[in-house]
Parts: C-alpha cells; structure tokens; sequence
C-alpha cells in the first residue's frame, strides 16, 4: 500500500512529497464548498434540516481532505482515502436525490441505488485498447483506464442528468441546480481526462501543470451546487415551499381554451 502512484501530469515520476504544488492546493476549494454548504445548511429552517445533510457536507469535507493526501504522497493507500469519500458521497446523495427530492419509496432507493453501485464497479473494470472499449482477457497487451480513468466517472454524470431532467419538468428548484451541477461536472471530467494528454501545454516557472487542478476547482463547485439541491427539496422554481403530495402531484393535461369575448382578452398578446 505504500507504493507509488503516478496518475497525473504534475507529478510525472517525481515521489516528493512536494512535486504537485498546484493540484495540492486547489484541494482548498473542496474544503470551501463544504464551509459554503454548511452556510446555507444553517440558514434554512430548523425543520429543514437533517442529519443527512451534515453526512453530504462532512463527506465533501472529506473529499478536499483524501485528495489532498493522495496529491502529497501519492500512494496506494492515500488513493484509495481519495476514491473512496467520493464514491461514498456519491452513493449517499443519489440515495438522497431518489427518496427525498423524487419521491422514490426506500425500498425501491435501496434497490436502485445498489444496481447504480454494481454499474459503476463494472464501468471502472472497462479498459481502452486497439481503439475499442471493453474488458480485455489475459492475453491483451496494452489495456489501459479509458479517458485517464475518468471513465468511471461517467455513471455518476448520467444520473445527475436523469435526475435533474426528472426534477426540472415537475418544477422543482433543484432540477434546475442539478443540471447546472451535471454540465459543469461535463466539463470537469473532460478536463481530468485530458491531463496527461495535454501534458506540457501549461506551463508555470519551468513546471508542467497538466489540467487536473481544473478539475478540481470544477468538481468543487459540482458539489456545492449538489449540497445547494439537497437543501431546495420541496421549493419550486419560485422558491416557494411545495408539499410532498404537490411535487409528487401528475401534471395535468391542458383543458380546452373557453372562447372569450374580444373585450374580455383586452390587454394581452393571446
């Protein structure tokens, strides 16, 4: 566990505990969405607040707190402390998403929730060689984690996506916040797989930066905006508080127009 990892461009095959100054240091603005998200925990009612938003916002805490281990040292073990608080936190609010803001009855969040976990275990086994996808057999030579690993990430931008689409057209506040969160994730991801692809274009003082801190200061707004939708769970797009019943309520089909008298519609543009 304590051999090194070399992942990103920074870094290259350097093992000094200093060699990624600027991926290190943008692990800040984890810990800044975080402080962010607890501001607006403690500006919502009393009885808006849950102990699962205190588990949402300590595991972005925790996400600023493993990457940055990983971004010193570098190791097996140190990346698995930066892996696992994110797979976590993903897991947690998609748990949240389904059952508190769409409604999903828990048995049915639990099962959905377990199937997204299996999903995402087996896009991370995918592996890029001769120009195609797939899962290599023994023979192979030369598989690698596709688009620098971000691959696996690409389950967690499908469900923000469905999630946020899902909330937007019943008019709930947070859809809107979740499909700001899943195109700027878009961006992200795209940014960390361009890392080591793009190696050498930025450079700062002699040092190579790669583009893996973009990612970063992205992903941290992505989370802010994620703890922002978990705290707009039952506000419309007024932001005005809906019911359960409300939110959960069919849309209802369009009644044919009555006819109106010319002087009645006087005014308007219909």
């Amino acid at each position: 566990m304590g051999e090194h990892v070399y992942l990103y461009c920074e870094r290259g095959v350097n093992p000094d505990l200093l060699a990624e100054p600027v991926n290190a240091a943008t692990n800040a603005a984890f810990l800044l969405a975080a402080l962010a998200g607890l501001w607006l925990f403690y500006r919502r009612p009393a009885a808006a607040r849950s102990a699962d938003h205190y588990l949402l916002i300590g595991l972005v805490f925790v996400i600023g707190l493993g990457s940055l281990s990983f971004h010193l040292f570098a190791t097996e073990a140190t990346s698995l402390a930066d892996t696992i608080p994110i797979g976590l936190f993903v897991l947690v609010n998609l748990g949240f998403a389904l059952n508190r803001l769409l409604g999903v009855p828990p048995g049915w969040t639990v099962l959905i929730v377990a199937g997204f976990a299996g999903l995402a275990a087996g896009t991370m086994q995918l592996r890029c060689f001769d120009g195609a996808i797939g899962f290599p057999g023994p023979n192979v030579t030369g598989a690698s984690p596709c688009f620098n690993g971000s691959i696996a990430y690409f389950p967690a931008l499908l469900a923000m996506a469905v999630i946020g689409a899902l909330l937007w057209a019943r008019k709930q506040r947070a859809g809107t916040t979740i499909l700001w969160a899943a195109l700027i994730f878009a961006i992200s991801v795209t940014f960390r797989s361009l890392d080591l692809a793009l190696c050498g274009t930025v450079i700062a003082s002699g040092h190579k930066l790669g583009t893996h801190f973009l990612w970063h200061l992205l992903n941290a707004l992505t989370l802010f905006l994620l703890l922002k939708a978990s705290l707009e769970a039952g506000q419309g797009v007024s932001g005005a508080s809906r019911s359960r019943a409300e939110i959960l309520a069919p849309v209802p089909s369009s009644a044919p127009a009555r006819e109106e008298e010319p002087e009645e519609r006087s005014g308007s543009f219909l």
